[in-house]
């Protein structure tokens, strides 16, 4: 019978191997969705926005392993190794552990979410996000760097807290990283199961309106995994004001292609005055 010190063990072992492999699978299924069956037609051409947006992946991909070597699950043996966290003062199943420890980490990254756009420091990274001036699948890696690092720190001091079984820390991240994928795809879903997904996950269509240049829309569903959170805090928009095919993405201060969708643009969008 394996452990749970053996599947921590084996967690950080295949942790890059198993995130990887699901990034792929669902950026690929994701791709063809898009390429035969697109919700709207895209305003810029594929190969510039394309190579700029999997080009800060590539940037922030290189900082994490440089400066965040461990990245969360290693950081997560490492606090399970010390015992810190509330987890540990808890005698509950592994199963209702990895429930609650997914449900908990999903709420603070949608806390952070909604700092990211309420404090004026963050938002002038995480505008970067949404000065995307198309919605597609590569729309989900466009970060700029310093707020993936940010992000990384937060979801330490979150582990730190927690103290979250490591198995429970990858599927999260697995989690994470497929559905951003998904929600941020030019795809919708057949409005039968839109209704029936959306009361659970966030779906393309949903995230689409918080990609609105209309900001009481930018400001609304935060959320990227569950749905619950937009709902419970009341920050949930079931629709665009001018409905999917006639809302305008990305911010009405940036509709410059030149700056805003290439990569030393994106890079110093931060940083202007604007």
């Amino acid at each position: 019978m394996v452990s749970a010190s053996d599947l921590s063990r084996l967690a950080v072992e295949y942790e890059s191997t198993i995130r990887l492999g699901a990034f792929a699978a669902i950026f690929t299924a994701m791709l063809l969705w898009e390429w035969f069956a697109p919700r709207r037609p895209l305003a810029l051409a594929r190969a510039q926005r394309w190579g700029s947006n999997l080009g800060l992946m590539i940037i922030n991909t290189v900082a994490l392993r440089l400066l965040f070597p461990a990245a969360a699950v290693g950081f997560a043996l490492s606090a399970e190794a010390l015992g810190f966290g509330l987890f540990h003062w808890l005698d509950w199943p592994a199963l209702a552990e990895i429930v609650a420890a997914i449900l908990l980490l999903d709420l603070a990254i949608y806390g952070q979410h909604v700092l990211m756009h309420r404090l004026p420091l963050l938002w002038r990274l995480h505008r970067v996000h949404h000065a995307d001036l198309d919605f597609d699948l590569t729309t989900a890696v466009r970060f700029h760097t310093l707020e993936i690092l940010l992000s990384m720190l937060i979801k330490w001091g979150v582990i730190l807290l927690l103290g979250p079984a490591v198995l429970a820390v990858l599927i999260f991240e697995v989690l994470l990283s497929g559905m951003a994928v998904f929600n941020h795809a030019n795809v919708s879903l057949p409005p039968r199961a839109e209704g029936i997904v959306r009361t659970l996950l966030v779906t393309p269509d949903m995230h689409r309106v918080h990609h609105s240049a209309i900001p009481r829309e930018t400001n609304s569903n935060y959320g990227f995994n569950l749905s619950l959170w937009d709902r419970l805090f009341r920050t949930y928009v079931a629709q665009p004001a001018r409905g999917h095919d006639g809302m305008t993405i990305g911010l009405e201060q940036f509709r410059d292609a030149g700056q805003v969708d290439r990569l030393p643009g994106m890079l110093a969008l931060p940083f202007g005055k604007r």
